[in-house]
């Protein structure tokens, strides 16, 4: 079974309805969601936000969480996740921002991605961060990490649901 698809049947099971905010994988995490039968009804929105004005506009990134940490950076991540949210009818999401490659940029290592996890309850938000270095072609770093992201979806919606906030 694929990730996408154990991902859709763990939405299923907790009811979470999702929404993405995605920089590197530019819709990657929608597009293999919705490649399983019946995901549609646990994709709420998907954001696909490369430059530091959409992600201002669009997700209510502060300009100075990105001055300060850069565009790859967890401090970003969180804030597209909870900003994805905001206007959102879905219970979780889930952000990327990084470097594909092949070419460091800013000192930052090609494959380098940040990601986060939000979740909203009756109890609150949670959000977690983590920063991943993959090392692949452009392509296969854009795929695995959405995959990453999918992946530990489950891992972090418990930590949530054990009252940690991230």
């Amino acid at each position: 079974m694929s990730i996408a698809a154990r991902t859709v049947d763990y939405l299923r099971e907790h009811n979470l309805v999702l929404t993405t905010a995605e920089s590197c994988t530019a819709g990657k995490i929608v597009t293999l969601l919705s490649e399983i039968e019946g995901s549609g009804e646990l994709i709420e929105s998907g954001y696909v936000v490369y430059s530091p004005e959409a992600k201002q506009r669009l997700l209510r990134v502060n300009p100075q969480t990105i001055e300060t940490f850069n565009l790859t950076s967890c401090e970003v991540a969180r804030e597209m996740a909870l900003g994805a949210l905001y206007d959102s009818t879905a219970n979780v999401a889930v952000a990327t921002t990084g470097i594909l490659g092949p070419e460091d940029i800013d000192g930052i290592p090609a494959g380098t991605v940040c990601f986060a996890w939000a979740f909203q309850s009756e109890q609150g938000r949670s959000v977690f961060s983590h920063k991943h270095r993959f090392f692949d072609t452009r392509c296969q770093v854009q795929r695995q990490a959405a995959e990453y992201a999918l992946k530990h979806l489950p891992d972090f919606h418990r930590r949530a649901l054990a009252g940690e906030r991230g």
